[in-house]
């Protein structure tokens, strides 16, 4: 991997993603969910090729995240995961590793997208961190460029907030 300097927010998105996906794909599994396991396992692998594209990861990272993925892919991939595993300096069999487990800390998200509605009627989206205070959450929905041109000139008789869902104003 031909590293251009290494992107922090790079390693942390493909870290995440790892995390998110090891947990969906052991839920699925679990499920005989093969196909959403299958399309969670192709939704990794194209994160996985952009960071390869911008060559912006930690080669431990990297590493990690492609090691992950090949163990994942061996149940249902069984000999295409075996050659991988070795083309990647495995020595052992990957049928021999244990499965991957994910960390719920890694796998959460830094920011949600709140739904910000002026009279029931949905006029923004905007992104907000995970754990936003109600007042911040009301501030920065009612400071929103998109909706300065609904409530101008209108009285804000209520705002509602629903945490982590939505912001709606209600203005006559």
């Amino acid at each position: 991997m031909d590293h251009s300097p290494v992107n922090e927010n790079s390693v942390r998105d493909v870290q995440r993603a790892l995390h998110k996906t090891i947990k969906k794909v052991s839920d699925d599994m679990d499920s005989f969910k093969f196909n959403t396991a299958i399309a969670s396992l192709m939704e990794l692998t194209n994160t996985l090729t952009q960071a390869w594209e911008r060559s912006d990861l930690t080669s431990d990272a990297w590493n990690k995240a492609v090691s992950n993925l090949v163990a994942m892919m061996a149940p249902i991939t069984p000999y295409l995961s075996e050659e991988l595993w070795e083309a990647t300096g495995h020595e052992s069999s990957v049928h021999t590793q244990s499965w991957p487990e994910w960390d719920e800390s890694l796998a959460a998200d830094e920011t949600i997208t709140l739904v910000v509605q002026v009279n029931g009627r949905l006029r923004d989206r905007i992104e907000v961190p995970v754990g936003i205070e109600e007042d911040t959450a009301k501030e920065t929905a009612l400071s929103s460029p998109k909706i300065q041109p609904h409530i101008q000139g209108k009285d804000v008789s209520k705002v509602i907030y629903v945490p982590g869902r939505l912001v709606n104003i209600v203005a006559g």
